[in-house]
């Protein structure tokens, strides 16, 4: 039967960790291990931790760094110490449906050819009530009714990223290949799996809402909920569609802003690694920048001036 580990990081979560643990306990399908990297927490993490790792002794393996690591790398250590076959990564204020595990690893098993999969979720506030909200992972169903191709990597490469660490799980035998994480600003872990993962076409994304992400002050990374109207909805489609073809002064510039951002990361990386997989996502940015660059020229003349030289 296949292993199934839990990744999860901690840095002072006692006030919604316990609710997050119980989750992944009491999934219908049984995790194997769960790995506990802590970055240093000074209030009560690591006493909860202690009263699961007594009470579930076989299950909890508990590393407390001895300085803070942060979110990419703490991430990378607690990825590497897991023994499963399948990795789920955990974040410390959530909260899993019970059947998420077991849904993923179905997924797994009917599909080989996939490494990496991420589903849809609910937003839940600091009580735990679910938002009505629409959320960056509602993209692909939102493409897939509106009959627009998914190019994920494509869309995660030169547009933006909804392939969220919280609800993502990757098979052991593909660490290899995105181990170590890059340390650049603004690019990170869960977007460097999904570009990997996506240009080799081992990436899956299910519509199902397998979790719950709460949104709260104390949190590091946000920025993925909407309201749930029409306007929302047409922003959502219009920002992911790849094939759109860009025709407004604000297209223009929302999407050089982006694909100047992408070769930032990209280039600051390559400037400490000579990594393969960075230098062919680099080229994809800027065959982008390119024919964007070439449109402009062709059709807008005075905009492709005003972007060529006066906005980087």
């Amino acid at each position: 039967m296949t292993k199934i580990s839990v990744a999860l990081c901690t840095y002072n979560g006692e006030k919604y960790i316990r609710e997050q643990i119980d989750s992944i306990l009491e999934q219908s399908l049984k995790v194997d291990e769960i790995v506990v990297c802590d970055d240093g927490s000074t209030d009560k993490t690591l006493s909860i931790l202690a009263e699961f790792k007594n009470k579930f002794p076989d299950i909890f393996k508990i590393h407390l760094n001895e300085k803070n690591l942060r979110s990419v790398k703490n991430f990378e250590k607690a990825i590497s110490l897991c023994s499963g076959e399948i990795i789920f990564l955990s974040d410390q204020d959530d909260v899993w449906e019970n059947d998420k595990v077991k849904i993923f690893s179905d997924f797994f098993e009917d599909n080989q050819n996939v490494d990496v999969v991420c589903s849809n979720g609910f937003i839940i506030d600091e009580n735990s009530l679910q938002q009505n909200l629409y959320t960056v992972w509602d993209v692909p169903r939102f493409l897939s009714e509106n009959k627009k191709e998914i190019n994920y990597f494509k869309i995660f490469a030169t547009i933006g990223n909804f392939a969220t660490g919280a609800s993502m799980a990757i098979r052991k035998s593909f660490i290899n290949q995105v181990l170590p994480f890059p340390t650049v600003e603004g690019l990170h872990h869960d977007e460097w799996i999904a570009l990997v993962s996506s240009e080799q076409k081992k990436f899956a994304f299910l519509n199902d809402k397998l979790f719950s992400y709460r949104i709260h002050s104390e949190q590091q990374v946000g920025g993925i909920s909407y309201s749930k109207d029409k306007t929302s909805k047409e922003k959502l489609i219009n920002r992911f569609d790849y094939d759109k073809r860009s025709q407004l002064f604000r297209d223009f510039k929302i999407k050089l802003r982006t694909l100047n951002d992408k070769e930032r990361k990209f280039t600051a990386y390559l400037e400490k690694d000579s990594n393969e997989h960075a230098k062919r996502f680099l080229k994809e940015v800027q065959n982008e920048k390119s024919v964007l660059y070439q449109k402009l020229k062709s059709e807008h003349f005075a905009l492709f001036l005003f972007f060529k030289y006066f906005y980087r």
